[in-house]
Order: structure tokens, then C-alpha cells, then sequence
């Protein structure tokens, strides 16, 4: 099991200083993007060097749904700048340009595919040191600040890839719910769908000890090993709080405590989910992100089109574990009950059916697009999103139920209307 160190609580944003200060660091990289660069959580981050005297530069380019050229761009000037620490402060996009910026600074002689994961890139094992990372999230969502994985558009593909290994995770995440008081609501919404899947998929993936053939050397790994009796717990735990407090958390910005309690599980569900990995939501989002045409999603402020991250998973997460729940329908029920359902006459053969139908029920009730019609997408576009699906070997082989592409195939169909 990897990860980070974690500090939460409110305000404790104001100890980063410190924090740089007992770890001798002389140059620091502040990343963030230029929508928070205006807002209180990198005002807060910025008094806190200030007040300790830490000399620093802010790169503020980091791009919503980064690109290999937005992190190529981010990786040139870490290289420039020389620093012996990072500090992120940001959504998942801002956390995972870091990671990269400080894994290609410490490896200058590493191309850029080296460490990209196969069969896209080289997937090679991180075997240099990296400087300290200390991760500040403001959205409640992709847990980056407890993982290992720096997700990315490869442009020239139109696939979404990214990094995954224990080496580029944060030294320490600070947690402080007061940044998620600045959050509008849909940015809620949308990084509470990241969390809830990312615990329904940790839940249901291939158990570990089903994954085959067993690295000939440790170092070989992977970050994502399937379900496992320690990730099982973080996943049902952020489930938990995602039933409870989701909903509050988006309908009322001034309820600090479902926007406090969403904070804690999204890096409860990265716990989860940054060792067991996630599954088909994820290996199909990526394509619905990275072929996106026109759409432009409320109140994101953005000059590109873009399928926010969580949205992607959400909308195919009723097919999914419809299909999936053939495999394990004890954990598919069990995800249902924890949403809501009522399981006391079901029958364990319909766990998939009850799950979808929870899941389509917590949708509508948050007014979420219907289906991948509502952003965009038709029938015609499903060859090209299963082509963008297969390269995610290193998610899809993590289903507990393997897939073709007619299964693929059926499975965008189904999501193209949810309601």
C-alpha cells in the first residue's frame, strides 16, 4: 500500500511555510492555474511563504484537462527553475502537471514517452529521486493528493493517458476544507462524481490476488493492483459519505460541513482507489473527454471545450456496473444499499439492474446531461470512442468482467440516453 502523508483541517493551509521551512527548501515551484491564481486558496497558500520568507516562483499555466503540451510546458519550466521543492495548488489537472513537472526535472536525460504508460508510452519504473511535493487540493474530487497517477490528453491520439507510479506522489497533502467554500456548484457536482466512482470501481475491481503474471521484480508493481481487504475499507468509507453528503454539499455552497466531509473523501477514495485502481468508467471516460467537440460546461471558466473529468465517468456508471455485476453482485448490491436502495426482497441476480437504477436516480435528482447524447456525442461517434478505449489496457484489464469491443460497443450505446 502507498501513500501520501495527509494533513486536514481548516486553515491548516497556513503551516505550508513551515512545512518548506523544515524541509530546507531554498527554491520553490508554486503551480496553479489562472482562475485560482485569483482566488483565496493561493492567497492563503502565498501569505504562508511570505510570512516564512520563502523564496519561490509561480507558474500559474497550468491548463484545465492538461495536454502533453500543457505539461511539456509545465515540465520546461520546472527545468528552467532548478527547485528543490513543489507546491500544487489546484484541482487534480494543477496536482498532476506538478507531479510531472518534477518527475521530467529530476530525469532531464528521460524522453518524454519514457514513463507514459504503455502501450502508448514506454512505462518505464521511476528509479531517480524526486523533490518534495506538497499537494493543496481546492476541488473535491481526483484525490491527486494522495496518489501516484498524472492523467493528460495525448493530442495527437485523442486519448486521455497519464503517468502511474508510487515515485511521483505528493510528499504530503494538506486538506483544508476552507478552500472548497470558492468551489460554483456544478465544479461540486462534477468532482463528487469523480469520488463516488472512483470507490464504486475500487470496490468492484479484479481482486489483487486474481491479477497475473506477478512482477519478476518489485519495483515493477503496479500502482494499480486490484480490490484489496485495505482499499475495500477507504472505498465503502468515502461511499459512505458520498451518500450522505454529496447532494447537501452541491445544493448549499454555506453547508461547511458536506463540503468539509466531500473534502476528506475524495482523498479517502484516492487511498482506495490509488492502490486498487479503477476500472471500465474510467477506460471509457477517457475518450468521451479527449474527442469532445463543442461542449462547454456551466460554471467552468474556460476558453476550450471540455467534458469535465467526473462528468465523463459518471455518465456510462449505470451500463457499467449493469455489466459488471455479473462478477461479485454481493459488492454491486452492497454499493446499492449504501446509495439508497432498498435491498431487504432483492434478488442477487438483479444487483446490476438495482445499482444502475440507484445510480440513474442520484443523477437525475442532481440534473446531470442526459447521457452522452446531452454533451455531444451520437451513435456515429462509438467506433471512435471504443478505438480510445482499448489503449487503457492499464484500467479495462482491472474489470472484474473482461470486455470486447461489441461489449464496449453496447455499453456507449446504452449510455447515450440515461433517463
Amino acid at each position: 500500500m502507498a501513500i501520501s502523508n495527509i494533513r486536514y483541517g481548516e486553515g491548516v493551509t497556513k503551516e505550508i511555510g513551515m512545512d518548506l521551512q523544515n524541509l530546507g527548501a531554498r527554491r520553490v515551484c508554486l503551480m496553479t492555474d489562472k482562475n485560482l491564481s485569483k482566488l483565496p486558496p493561493v492567497n492563503a497558500v502565498l501569505n504562508s511563504l511570505a510570512k516564512y520568507g520563502i523564496n519561490f516562483q509561480i507558474y500559474d499555466n497550468v491548463r484545465v484537462e492538461p495536454t502533453d503540451q500543457s505539461f511539456l510546458d509545465a515540465i520546461q519550466f520546472a527545468k528552467k527553475g532548478e527547485f528543490d521543492a513543489y507546491v500544487a495548488v489546484g484541482g487534480g489537472s494543477v496536482i498532476d502537471t506538478c507531479k510531472a513537472a518534477n518527475l521530467y526535472a529530476a530525469s532531464p536525460s528521460a524522453e518524454f514517452l519514457d514513463y507514459v504508460n504503455a502501450p502508448i508510452g514506454k512505462g518505464k519504473p521511476v528509479t531517480v529521486p524526486l523533490k518534495p511535493l506538497i499537494a493543496v487540493p481546492t476541488t473535491s474530487g481526483t484525490g491527486s493528493e494522495t496518489t501516484g497517477v498524472a492523467i493528460f490528453d495525448f493530442k495527437e491520439l485523442k486519448v486521455k493517458t497519464g503517468i502511474a507510479s508510487r515515485a511521483i506522489k505528493p510528499t504530503l497533502g494538506i486538506i483544508d476544507p476552507l478552500h472548497t467554500l470558492s468551489m460554483p456548484e456544478r465544479i461540486v457536482a462534477n468532482s463528487g462524481f469523480d469520488v463516488l466512482c472512483h470507490a464504486l470501481e475500487s470496490y468492484t475491481a479484479l481482486p489483487y490476488h486474481q491479477r497475473s503474471p506477478c512482477p519478476s521484480n518489485p519495483v515493477e508493481r503496479p500502482a494499480y493492483q486490484g480490490s484489496n481487504p485495505i482499499s475495500d475499507v477507504w472505498a465503502l468509507h468515502a461511499l459512505r459519505i458520498v451518500a450522505k453528503y454529496l447532494k447537501r454539499a452541491i445544493r448549499n455552497p454555506e453547508d461547511r460541513e458536506a463540503r468539509a466531509n466531500m473534502h476528506l473523501a475524495s482523498a479517502f477514495a484516492g487511498i482506495g482507489f490509488g492502490n486498487a485502481g479503477v476500472h471500465l468508467c474510467h477506460g471509457m471516460s477517457y475518450p468521451i473527454s479527449g474527442l469532445v467537440k463543442t461542449y462547454k460546461p456551466k460554471d467552468y471558466n474556460v476558453d476550450h471545450s471540455l467534458v469535465p473529468h467526473g462528468l465523463s465517468v459518471v455518465l456510462t456508471s449505470p451500463a457499467v456496473f449493469a455489466f459488471t455485476a455479473k462478477i461479485h453482485p454481493e459488492r454491486h448490491l452492497e454499493a446499492a444499499e449504501i446509495l439508497g436502495a432498498d435491498i431487504r426482497t432483492a434478488r442477487i441476480k438483479d444487483a446490476g439492474l438495482i445499482l444502475a437504477d440507484t445510480l440513474r436516480k442520484f443523477l437525475f435528482d442532481l440534473n446531470v446531461d442526459d447521457g452522452l447524447a446531452a454533451i455531444g456525442y451520437s451513435k456515429a461517434d462509438i467506433p471512435a470512442l471504443v478505438k480510445g478505449t482499448l489503449p487503457q489496457e492499464r484500467v479495462t484489464k482491472l474489470s472484474p468482467r473482461s470486455q470486447t469491443e461489441e461489449d464496449l460497443s453496447a455499453l456507449f450505446e446504452a449510455s447515450m440516453k440515461l433517463y
